[in-house]
């Protein structure tokens, strides 16, 4: 295998050598690509182990010829056979009881020692190949060898070649191989033309540059172009065709016969478009929606469009905040659940706040310190909710807006290692819902 390598590297050197001393050779020395038919024969090597057999096989196959420098072709062989591969008996193949297909493809560069304008021309060649046995058996092998190229009509050729496939794999059997091919251009060499004699003088009466006999505007002055007729104008927008970069659609010369644009394609054309780069609506002038307060909730969503809030209450205020100030005067002495009246009627802006967004709801909670048993601090912190859910029933505030629950000491906002921590723990809170 390195002998073969050894052998492909002093042919590329070789050739890059001899491109070097021909910089001057036209470029027709170099053989156009070729196709050729191939017929030949492996001729297995002759041991003990091949009794039985295939020793010599006919194979037939096809060749794409392609020249790389004026002495250097490159050649891609695809082979067709039917044998019994004779393995090495070291190998343990089965034995074969008959023919199976074979196929092998291959490449290879052929050095030839004088270029293709010699009628005889001898080549060194080697290469690299890959055989299929069975549809299951790769065999790698390395042809080397030579070969005649003689030429014959119309820029094919016909080549004799011999090589030894020498092993490239475990599997593979060295072996010889000759064949005999004949290839053919792919593009055969352009006829010269036939030259017809001088036609009479043509007749052209609009004097456009088109004869009458191929003027379909004969009486009209056009141009070549369009037959000698003038140039159309296919949408009738004014803007003929050569001008024209929307020659089916009917546009303005303005725009080089294209509608006016529109460039945020809102369907409102650049022209009408007060807000032409952003895309918008017809009753905005081609503009978004307008968000006057600035809030991020358009004016169309917006409750409160003049005034900023947030999204979850439609663009009004949040009314979160206001919520938990009155809550913070919900505190409760210990163990009881009990707030005056003074504290209760605090509760009248909430009730405000609720007729004035009908989308919110209430989730009243109560609290209380971890003095005591969670048996006894669960129904004291539920009735901590209830009061105050019951003074906003009071003031027809609808149950359904309204959800109470207690925590007992499972949510302190404050320490309850002192009594300043406890007493803020033994509250009731107000948590807003939007809807």
């Amino acid at each position: 295998m390195k002998k073969v390598l050894g052998l492909l590297v002093l042919i590329v050197l070789a050739s890059n050598l001899e491109a070097q001393d021909t910089t001057k050779n036209n470029s027709s020395n170099i053989k156009p690509s070729s196709f050729a038919l191939k017929l030949g024969l492996y001729d297995f090597k002759k041991t003990n182990n091949t009794d039985g057999l295939s020793k010599s096989v006919v194979n037939y196959g096809f060749q794409y010829i392609k020249g790389w420098k004026p002495k250097v072709d490159f050649v891609a062989s695809l082979q067709f056979a039917t044998l019994k591969y004779p393995y090495y008996t070291s190998l343990n193949k089965p034995q074969l009881n008959k023919s199976s297909d074979y196929v092998s493809l291959d490449f290879a560069l052929n050095y030839k020692l004088i270029t293709d304008e010699h009628p005889v021309v001898p080549y060194l060649t080697a290469g690299l190949g890959l055989g299929l046995d069975r549809l299951i058996y790769y065999t790698a092998y390395a042809p080397v060898g030579a070969g005649l190229q003689i030429k014959a009509n119309h820029g094919s050729f016909i080549f004799l070649q011999a090589t030894h496939n020498a092993e490239a794999s475990r599997l593979t059997k060295k072996h010889n191989s000759y064949s005999i091919s004949y290839s053919l251009p792919l593009k055969l060499k352009d006829k010269k033309p036939v030259l017809l004699p001088p036609a009479p003088l043509p007749v052209d009466v609009d004097n456009d540059g088109v004869v009458d006999s191929l003027d379909k505007c004969p009486s009209q002055k056009g141009s070549i172009k369009y037959f000698g007729c003038p140039v159309p104008d296919t949408d009738k927008d004014g803007v003929d065709e050569d001008s024209d970069k929307c020659p089916n659609v009917p546009g303005t010369k303005k725009y080089n016969g294209c509608p006016i644009p529109d460039t945020d394609t809102d369907g409102i054309n650049d022209e009408a478009d007060k807000c032409p780069a952003v895309s918008g609506l017809t009753r905005y002038d081609g503009c978004p929606i307008p968000d006057t307060d600035k809030d991020g909730v358009n004016d169309e969503a917006d409750k409160c469009p003049t005034v900023a809030g947030i999204s979850a209450n439609k663009g009004c205020i949040d009314v979160q905040p206001i919520l938990s100030r009155v809550a913070s005067d919900f505190t409760f002495k210990t163990g009881t659940s009990v707030l005056n009246n003074k504290i209760l009627s605090k509760l009248d802006s909430v009730v405000s706040l609720l007729n004035q967004y009908p989308n919110i709801h209430l989730d009243i909670i109560g609290n209380t310190d971890n003095v005591g048993s969670a048996k006894i601090n669960m129904p004291l912190s539920e009735k901590r909710a209830a009061i105050v859910y019951k003074y906003l029933v009071m003031k027809k505030v609808p149950a359904e807006r309204l959800t109470k629950k207690g925590v007992a000491d499972s949510n302190p906002i404050e320490t309850n290692k002192t009594s300043a921590g406890r007493a803020r723990n033994r509250r009731t809170d107000m948590n807003v819902i939007y809807q």
